[in-house]
Formats: C-alpha cells, sequence, structure tokens
C-alpha cells in the first residue's frame, strides 16, 4: 500500500538482550516441594523497557560498526526477516549484511525511541537514528527512522525482524530521474509445489483489504483492519491509527490495479505474527506515479479470532 516514496535503503542491525528474572524464594512450609518447583521453572525473560531495548540497540550498532560478525547469530531468531539493501533478508543473509565488512562507520546518534508491547512475549521499538559512515564507497542516509520487532525466547529477546526508512534531505540536490521499474509481477510466480499456508492466507486476507480500502479512499474500511494503538512508521517518523487514516484517504490518488506477491509469515506467538511480501502498483497520488513496486511489513494481532495490523511499515526500492 503506498503511503510514502523513498530514494534509497539501508538494513542496520537489531538485536536483543539476555535477562532472567530471580528465581522464587523458598519460603513455604513444604521445604522440598519448594525447591522441586524453583529448580523445575525454566529462566524466563524480564519484561523490556524502552531504556534496556535502545542499550542493546546501541549495542548491536557497535558490532555493526566494528564488524562483529559473530554478534549476529546468537541474537537473531532462525526465522528473522528484515530488509536490506537488496531487499528481503533472512537470517544468514541479514548475518553477512549487519557484519559491514565494506562499511567504515564513524559514529551513530539515537532519538525519538518508542517502546510497544504486544502482549507478553512481542514487543517492537522504533526510533530515529544520525549515521555517519559510508558502505560500499556510498556515503550512508544521515538520518533514518527504524523499527526492530523482538520475541522472548526462554531467557533471551531475540531480534525477528528489522529495517530503516531513509528521511530524505530536503536540502540535497534532486535525485537523477530513475530507470523503468522492473514489471515484478512478472518476474514473482507462485511455485506449483507450494503448499497451502493457512497463517499466510489469514494475514494476506487482511492485506488485501486494506489495500482494497486504500485504493477506494475508504477510512472506514481501514479502521477495520487495525487495533486502536496502530502505528504506521514513515519516513517522517511515526504516525497513530487517526493520523494514518488521514494519510491514506486524503491524498488525491487514481490507482489503476495492484497485486501483493511472494508473502512470507512468521508466527511470533499465539497472538502475534509477522507478514512480508511485495505489494505492486499502478497509478498516480496527487499527480505523480507511484513506484511499481514496495516491500511491506506489517505485525498482526488477533482481536478474538480476527487478525488485524497492528504495525504497519512499507519501502520504496531505489
Amino acid at each position: 500500500m503506498k503511503r510514502f516514496s523513498l530514494v534509497t535503503m539501508m538494513l542496520v542491525a537489531s538485536a536483543f538482550f539476555a535477562a532472567c528474572e530471580p528465581p522464587a524464594s523458598n519460603t513455604g512450609t513444604n521445604k522440598a516441594a519448594n525447591t522441586t518447583n524453583t529448580n523445575a521453572a525454566a529462566p524466563v525473560a524480564a519484561a523490556p523497557t524502552k531504556e534496556a531495548l535502545m542499550a542493546l540497540e546501541k549495542s548491536a550498532y557497535e558490532a555493526w560498526k566494528n564488524k562483529d560478525a559473530k554478534f549476529w547469530d546468537p541474537f537473531l531468531t532462525d526465522n528473522f526477516v528484515g530488509y536490506g539493501m537488496a531487499g528481503r533478508l533472512d537470517k544468514a543473509a541479514a548475518i553477512k549484511e549487519y557484519s559491514g565488512a565494506d562499511c567504515d562507520v564513524k559514529s551513530v546518534a539515537f532519538s525519538d525511541e518508542k517502546m510497544t508491547a504486544l502482549g507478553s512475549d512481542v514487543a517492537f521499538i522504533t526510533y530515529k537514528t544520525t549515521v555517519d559512515g559510508t558502505c560500499g564507497g556510498q556515503k550512508l542516509p544521515v538520518n533514518s527512522w527504524a523499527a526492530g520487532v523482538y520475541v522472548r525466547s526462554g531467557d533471551k529477546w531475540k531480534g525477528a525482524f528489522h529495517a530503516e526508512l531513509p528521511i530524505a534531505d530536503p536540502n540535497a540536490a534532486p535525485a537523477k530521474p530513475a530507470a523503468p521499474a522492473k514489471n515484478v509481477a512478472a518476474e514473482t510466480k507462485p511455485a506449483t509445489d507450494a503448499k497451502p499456508d493457512p497463517l499466510v492466507d489469514a494475514l494476506m486476507a487482511v492485506e488485501n483489504k486494506g489495500w482494497e480500502a486504500w485504493k477506494a479512499r475508504d477510512a472506514k474500511g481501514l479502521e477495520a483492519v487495525m487495533v486502536k494503538d496502530f502505528i504506521y512508521l514513515t519516513p517522517t517518523g511515526p504516525q497513530g491509527h487517526a493520523e494514518a487514516i488521514k494519510s491514506w484517504t486524503e491524498p488525491k490518488c487514481d490507482i489503476k490495479s495492484f497485486s501483493l506477491v511472494d508473502p512470507i509469515a512468521v508466527q511470533l506467538s499465539k497472538d502475534v505474527a509477522l507478514i512480508t511480501y511485495k505489494g505492486n502498483q499502478q497509478g498516480v497520488c496527487d499527480g505523480k506515479p507511484q513506484p511499481a513496486y514496495q516491500w511491506v511489513a506489517a505485525l498482526d494481532m488477533k482481536e478474538g479470532d480476527a487478525w488485524k495490523n497492528a504495525f504497519y511499515m512499507n519501502i520504496d526500492p531505489k
């Protein structure tokens, strides 16, 4: 679903920490039973705080800055999904990119942090970064908005998703006209032997409803697929429920068609899941052609038996 444009994108690191709660003290009269229960109880990661998560985010950026390839494997989930310079990343690709072998990063600063918990086992955080550095000989975006999703895994919190949205420099020279976009819809063909995935089907049904509502400028339709505390991350910062609906319905858009392809769903907890995919579109908004496709990430929560968007971001490719 188009909602913003940007010129370039880079992905940096995201990871979580292990924090254990102390075992319950043995104060009961049945000492043997209490000892058994204490020893049997598995340690559980403490509830995250904004300050603790940002401290760990900073250590992850330090690992990227210092080219520490060993840092990432224990801190990312096995089914990690993110977006980087080449598009969607799995864990192996993310570790390779996060290792920063071709990067020279002098400094990173953080601001405007906001954490949102989705139940007891999932949380996401958004914040702004200011970076002085290069990768592959190219200057990195100075200012970006970042998002990270984390899940509780026993006595640890692990990164399940991370991506960034560079903030356009208003003083920068106009970008050169982009080359014609590839026909992504034609390139993305479903596997003939693909098995049905009920989670993908359920989450993509929500996404299709949202895109249909955006195409029709239907505020009520958009609201129907969003939780009350919904957050939409844009290159100008996070937007809440009402502001996001305004962003998607007020521009004068004429969208001829759209298609949502190549979805990957990850179950993060019983009632929280992540869906990533490509959204193809043909049309204009406020007289400007929309990008041929976008990378999309959405966090969904269950309200009763229905999945609804809790977090959303879309990223325009170069």
